[in-house]
């Protein structure tokens, strides 16, 4: 017995042809048994050339057909029907007897995939950049990333989880500046995302002062600016000299005009302050003395 391939790949709903061939000069029919290989293994359909014997299991009713040299067909593939099939083909009146192994495997269609950030423009020297390349369908996915349109080169400064879904760009620069776009590969197929483009400003010389180690300097001003209050002192009024005293009684003028002071009087032979204040008024050349 031969197989032409012991590898299939299939996708969810079609259909997979588990080829087999044998030769023999019996003009009885074959027995066929086909199982799937589980921790216990699964009797999938068991046949005397194309007339299946017994009833088959309900996961495999209106899926399944034979052909008369026992090859197997089957259809509306599910994730399911992944998995090594074992074949056995015997004839009752010949020594005959074939066995064989083919791997199927069944695998869901990959939807166009998209890519997910945070923000579509940055400043140059930001810290982390992160594209995530997401899609809504697909099993047994690989991922690839393109720069420009050409495959992402392994720069120390792009960083891939171990799955390759997430790129992170450390420390993003100008040459950055870029369309980006990921491609998702399964064995039934292979799509690529749409571009999205990454922009990348350029910030100003004081900037980066301030951000490699000015910034320091300006917390520390403002810190001590926002914890420092004047210290408040009192204020007394300002008393104003009298240069020039007299006697009221001499009649000498006095140089400070609104100015208030004290009467002197003699009481007993002692000099008395009291309590009424002259206001010197103002006096008009015209006014008489």
């Amino acid at each position: 017995m031969t197989i032409p391939s012991t590898l299939i790949r299939g996708t969810v709903g079609g259909e997979a042809l588990l080829s087999v061939r044998y030769v023999s000069f019996s003009l009885d029919l074959p027995v066929i048994k086909w199982q799937l290989r589980r921790e216990k293994s699964v009797t999938v359909v068991q046949s005397i050339g194309t007339d299946i014997i017994g009833t088959l299991r309900p996961e495999y009713r209106d899926r399944i057909l034979v052909f008369e040299n026992g090859t197997l067909l089957l259809h509306n593939l599910r994730l399911s029907d992944d998995g090594i099939y074992d074949v056995e083909i015997s004839i009752t009146d010949d020594t005959f007897t074939g066995e064989g192994s083919i791997t199927l495997t069944v695998d869901e269609p990959i939807s166009r995939p998209y890519i997910d950030m945070e923000a579509s423009s940055v400043l140059e020297l930001s810290e982390n950049v992160i594209l995530n390349c997401s899609h809504d369908n697909g099993t047994r996915t690989t991922y690839r990333w393109l720069k420009g349109g050409k495959p992402l080169t392994n720069a120390t400064r792009f960083v891939l989880s171990p799955d390759q879904k997430l790129l992170t760009i450390t420390r993003v620069l100008m040459a950055d500046d870029d369309i980006y776009s990921c491609t998702v590969e399964n064995p039934v197929g292979s799509i690529t995302s749409l571009p999205i483009r990454l922009t990348v400003y350029r910030r100003s010389s004081l900037y980066i002062i301030l951000s490699t180690g000015g910034i320091f300097l300006l917390i520390t001003l403002v810190t001590i600016c926002a914890c420092w209050t004047p210290s408040k002192k009192s204020r007394h009024p300002t008393r104003k000299p009298l240069s020039r005293f007299y006697d009221h009684s001499q009649r000498s003028p006095i140089n400070h005009t609104d100015d208030a002071f004290p009467k002197m009087t003699q009481h007993n032979g002692k000099t008395a302050v009291t309590s009424l204040y002259i206001l010197q008024q103002k006096v008009s050349p015209s006014s008489p003395l």
